[in-house]
Parts: C-alpha cells; structure tokens; sequence
C-alpha cells in the first residue's frame, strides 16, 4: 500500500473514529452507516480534488503474509 492510500485511510478511521466519538454513537448499526457515509465523503473529496482512486492504484509485487514468510524465514535461518 503506498502513501496515498495509506494516507486515505487513516484519514478516513480517524474521521470515522471522531464522528462515532462526537455522536456518542454506541450500536452496531448506526456505527456501520457512520463508517459508510464517511467513507463515501472520503471518496468523494479524492475524486473532487483529481486523486486516485485507491482501487486505480499499483498493487504491491508481494502480500503482506508473503513479506511475513520471508522474513520469518531470515529469522528462523
């Protein structure tokens, strides 16, 4: 995951997090559409601002539990 995305992200979680937090939200179900609706913001201010799209972004070569064989493997050697 590159910078932009993970800088999407993390904008996105603490947003989510301050708005579950501001509205006292403590169910599953209002918690989902809080999650969703900022999410949808989230995209849409990407899309306003001429950004990538996470889904149009370069995957990486390897997965994360392949980087956590190899290196397990240096490890364990």
């Amino acid at each position: 995951m590159g910078s932009e995305k993970l800088g999407a992200n993390l904008f996105r979680i603490t947003q989510t997090e301050a708005k579950l937090k501001k509205n006292r939200i403590n169910n599953e179900d209002d918690a989902c559409i809080i999650h969703y609706n900022v999410g949808k913001t989230v995209r849409k201010a990407i899309e306003e601002l001429g950004g990538n799209m996470p889904e149009t972004l370069p995957t990486p070569e390897k997965s994360i539990q392949e980087l956590e064989r190899e290196e397990l493997k240096k490890i364990s050697s």
